[in-house]
């Protein structure tokens, strides 16, 4: 293969792949309340938060340890058990997971939806003090997010991962890269 050429399709495929190689991390330390509690905004980090019921804690209390920094979030008390916390990306998303601590008679999993359709369960994560990585097992987009766990404010959660889904482009848009691609290299060839 020309170098030329090889040097184009490397480029191209990095432009190509960018939109994927870039993940958000939630770290909830920006959000600060009276006596180190908050309700969780409405919105935040690009996602819906209005059906998770939860609570932002930036104040130190066993066993809900933090990953990173002091931020972290747990579901308000209710009356409804096994709780179910509903979090909703904007766009087609890309989750990996999440930090958990709390009570070790507890457990949390992740319920991934797609056109509100159930794809994935992760597996289940038995919690301790010691905050632990609960990867989500999906590696495809995904449109919402339910935690799941047996008790109501028994774990928070941190560092909560996902990377943005590029949209797949038109066959048209893709003729004519290759297409300006292709002159390209004939223009260079031809010098």
């Amino acid at each position: 293969m020309h170098p030329i050429i090889r040097k184009l399709a490397v480029g191209a495929a990095l432009v190509l792949s960018a939109p994927f190689a870039a993940a958000t991390v939630l770290t909830f330390d920006d959000i600060i309340g009276p006596d180190g509690i908050a309700a969780m905004p409405v919105t935040y980090g690009g996602l819906d938060w209005s059906n998770a019921g939860m609570s932002v804690y930036t104040y130190e209390q066993a066993p809900f340890t933090a990953h990173s920094g002091q931020g972290r979030v747990t579901t308000d008390w209710t009356d409804n058990w096994p709780v179910a916390s509903t979090i909703r990306f904007l766009s087609p998303t890309m989750f990996d997971g999440a930090w958990f601590s709390g009570y070790a008679d507890s457990i949390v999993r992740f319920d991934l939806y797609f056109g509100g359709e159930l794809v994935a369960r992760s597996a289940s994560l038995q919690l301790s003090e010691v905050p632990m990585y609960l990867d989500a097992g999906w590696n495809r987009a995904i449109d919402t997010i339910v935690v799941a766990s047996d008790f109501p404010a028994s774990y928070v959660m941190d560092d909560f991962s996902f990377s943005g889904v590029a949209q797949v482009p038109e066959p048209g848009s893709v003729a004519l890269m290759l297409a300006g691609l292709g002159i390209a290299g004939l223009a260079r060839r031809r010098r």
